[in-house]
């Protein structure tokens, strides 16, 4: 059994979150919830299969075993009945820089991409900066929560090349519904839109289910490219392991022959044990973590209704990210952004990061000891407090 109580100190580790906060919000004195990793320790059987081969004590280079294949595999049928050969898969060094090289391989400079905002802020970057056209498909907020605008987006679709989904969403937490992605692949193949769907918090689920974007539009003519990864559901991210699932070979040897032009693809054993391990032995811990963040994120919202009524809680029904809504504190982005680090002294990220729509809200992260989670809830109603007084 995991202790997730624990408070593991991780000051001084060159920790993003915990050390290099000062860097990115100017003061050295604030509570770090920013950052989407966990304050939580891997799985007991990844860390012994990292120390064996520690312990065996050489590391040059490395292939990636036919057994890290068969335990993805194995974990994708089991997890989301969906059923991929080892085949299809292509590992890469994140999930990030895989979508880029995807990018590269399948479009020109120019082309359409969408994306929906607000969403995970280097899907910006990952456009721009590949010199790509960046088409916006905005997220709708409704009474009933957050929903895709498929009007819009069909008239995102005469336009593009590709579309980076991100399911389940960061930051608002929505796990897509069957339907909501089927009605999406139609669109995609009405228009011959590849679909590049980013799922790696699929693993996160605390209410729904997550149903992978290639096996919604199973039997229909459009072209999906899935990009997954340990690192999230287990605390893994700089093992730097992730991997794409294609449908068409073609694509994935073409995609294959861009990495090898690139020289992407030198192989880290760690990664590699720590990754097979989890897939073969860490069902039990991620079933023990997604009770301990859901039991986290209903506190969240509950305290927060209770104690900051003008403050609304967005629940998460994926992911352990929470999407909170400050517009009833009637600030502008930036007084938002000083109020938040001057007074509530918390490093939450802010909306704004994750594009306009994103302005008035910021994004909190759950994963970490109910102590962790209180310490910055404290700093957040005492501030609020003042301000309401």
């Amino acid at each position: 059994m995991m202790d997730f109580q624990n408070v593991i100190d991780r000051e001084q580790t060159n920790s993003m979150k915990w050390d290099f906060y000062p860097d990115v919000y100017g003061a050295d004195d604030l509570w770090p919830m920013w950052v989407a990793d966990m304050d939580f320790q891997a799985p007991k059987p990844v860390l012994d299969a990292m120390h064996e081969v520690i312990n065996h004590g050489v590391f040059g280079y490395h292939r990636r075993p036919n057994s890290l294949f068969d335990a993805t595999t194995s974990w994708l049928k089991h997890r989301f009945d969906w059923s991929v050969s080892a085949e299809q898969i292509v590992f890469t060094p994140g999930v990030v820089p895989a979508i880029s090289h995807i990018i590269q391989t399948f479009t020109e400079k120019g082309d359409g991409i969408i994306i929906q905002p607000p969403v995970y802020f280097p899907f910006y970057a990952l456009v721009n900066n590949n010199e790509r056209n960046l088409l916006r498909n905005p997220l709708q907020e409704t009474e009933e929560g957050f929903t895709m605008d498929f009007e819009d987006l069909e008239e995102k679709m005469k336009e593009a090349e590709m579309m980076i989904l991100c399911s389940p969403h960061n930051p608002i937490g929505r796990v897509w519904t069957e339907e909501e992605l089927t009605k999406l692949a139609e669109l995609a193949e009405k228009h011959g839109v590849l679909v590049v769907s980013d799922e790696i918090h699929a693993d996160i689920i605390l209410e729904g289910k997550h149903t992978p974007f290639s096996k919604a539009a199973a039997g229909k003519d459009v072209e999906t490219m899935t990009c997954l990864a340990p690192s999230k559901t287990f605390n893994l991210a700089s093992l730097q392991l992730s991997y794409v699932v294609f449908e068409n070979s073609e694509s994935k040897k073409a995609y294959e022959n861009h990495l090898q032009r690139e020289f992407v693809g030198i192989n880290n054993p760690l990664a590699s044990a720590a990754a097979e391990a989890a897939y073969r032995h860490g069902e039990e811990w991620l079933e023990q973590m997604l009770e301990y963040v859901k039991d986290n994120v209903q506190h969240v919202k509950q305290y927060v209704e209770n104690e900051m009524p003008e403050v609304k809680v967005i629940k998460p029904e994926g992911t352990y990210l929470i999407w909170i809504d400050m517009h009833g504190l009637n600030m502008e982005n930036k007084e938002l952004e000083q109020w938040l680090r001057s007074d509530a002294k918390l490093a939450l990220s802010d909306g704004p990061n994750f594009g306009k729509e994103g302005g008035g809200f910021v994004r909190m992260n759950a994963a970490c000891p109910r102590e962790t989670l209180e310490e910055g809830l404290r700093r957040l109603k005492e501030a609020y407090d003042r301000l309401m007084a």
